[in-house]
């Protein structure tokens, strides 16, 4: 049981307005955080007021309005860099969120430093959107894209990752955590390995940074993405942080206003980093509201957010396997609060639209990871992802509403 009292958590909760609704005429039991995190007050004011206040294009004018806006938007990437301990701000690209970001990886360093008959490591865990980036890259180079194998319980067999490292590769690109299974990745110790043979670690943290504290330093990672939506922030912002030596070699992945140095009808030059990297008017408001979720995150403080959602994790996992007929779907040792399960005979869109009729918010389908149900022999699965504004009782709920499904299709 968490050490975290009732009243915390219901102050918690108090601070994101979406919860206190009912769907259907039932209390909201919101469990799809993985696919996106609601917001709290502060980050839907900071938007606001922005445009209230402050609404200006960014390093473009000397007047007042746009000397704000450019501090304001600054001080975020600062905040960012801070957040995840860059070397560096200038080692952070705002991007739309972690799928542009792994793109404008992939596309640049793949451009720059790709060539026939080079590899590509991925694993058998990851999203789509960290596959296809560097498949088409590897097509279009004519390199070879490589899997990393997961066991049955759901995580990276690294004896066949350390056999497939060789002279050819030229990148590893994996997660840091499974949205599917809740697998959290050893990703020092898969640097450390690549490492070894120089060479760089890409790292897809769309479900790193709401679930602990991610310091890019330590783990030494070339390359971390991420997405704001999916750590309390709002939908459309996110970044890539990049290692000052590849950001500086890399091609720019999209050409146009503010990533040019000098512009001439014979020749352009770019930027320096990180706005050789940032074409086009930034999506300045979102920044915003990125900088308040993290300070939201920071005010929280990870002891409480980790100890909550192991506090669910482990509580869900014991209930959802009291269940006759229920199963679930990955179990490895280090998890974060994702759980994937199925229950015996039902399809999950059918019981996913009849928890969604009790108020109850699941996600149901392959998510976004059709290579891993293939690997595991299904077609999808329901999945409950906890945050820590969700509770004990909230759980509770959502079996009840698992024993109704199958009453139901007795």
């Amino acid at each position: 049981m968490s050490d975290f009292s009732a009243s915390k958590i219901q102050s918690v909760r108090a601070d994101f307005p979406i919860l206190s609704r009912s769907i259907y005429g039932k209390p909201l039991v919101y469990l799809d955080n993985a696919a996106t995190t609601q917001k709290p007050r502060s980050v839907i004011e900071a938007i606001s007021d922005y445009y209230l206040y402050d609404n200006a294009n960014v390093h473009r004018g000397v007047h007042y309005l746009s000397q704000q806006a450019t501090g304001a938007f600054e001080d975020v990437r600062k905040k960012v860099a801070s957040f995840v301990n860059a070397g560096s701000s200038n080692e952070i690209i705002f991007a739309r969120g972690a799928t542009e970001a792994i793109n404008l990886a992939a596309w640049s360093y793949c451009e720059t430093f790709l060539n026939a008959g080079d590899e590509i490591l991925v694993s058998a865990l990851e999203h789509h959107s960290n596959i296809v980036p560097w498949q088409v890259a590897c097509q279009r180079k004519g390199a070879h894209l490589k899997v990393i194998p997961v066991t049955p319980e759901g995580e990276l067999n690294m004896g066949a990752f350390a056999h497939l490292l060789g002279k050819n590769t030229k990148m590893v690109a994996v997660s840091h955590i499974s949205n599917t299974l809740g697998t959290i990745n050893p990703i020092a110790e898969i640097v450390e390995m690549a490492h070894h043979r120089d060479i760089p670690v890409f790292v897809d943290g769309a479900q790193g940074l709401s679930h602990g504290p991610v310091d890019v330093q330590a783990l030494d990672c070339d390359f971390y993405a991420f997405s704001a939506h999916k750590m309390y922030g709002p939908m459309g912002i996110g970044g890539l942080f990049g290692k000052t030596k590849w950001l500086e070699k890399m091609e720019p992945y999209q050409l146009g206003g503010e990533m040019i140095d000098k512009v001439t009808f014979e020749k352009t030059t770019y930027n320096e980093i990180p706005y050789k990297f940032e074409a086009g008017t930034p999506n300045v408001a979102d920044v915003m509201g990125l900088g308040a979720a993290i300070g939201y995150l920071e005010g929280l403080g990870w002891d409480f957010i980790k100890a909550q959602e192991a506090d669910l994790l482990s509580y869900t996992t014991a209930r959802l396997q009291e269940i006759e007929g229920v199963k679930i779907i990955g179990t490895a040792s280090e998890k974060a609060a994702i759980v994937s399960f199925l229950i015996e005979g039902i399809h999950f869109f059918d019981a996913g639209t009849i928890l969604d009729h009790l108020g109850i918010a699941v996600r149901t389908g392959n998510h976004c990871t059709q290579p891993l149900m293939d690997f595991l022999g299904i077609s999808g699965t329901l999945r409950a992802s906890m945050s820590f504004y969700n509770t004990r009782q909230e759980i509770d709920i959502l079996v009840e509403g698992i024993h109704k499904v199958k009453k139901l299709f007795a």
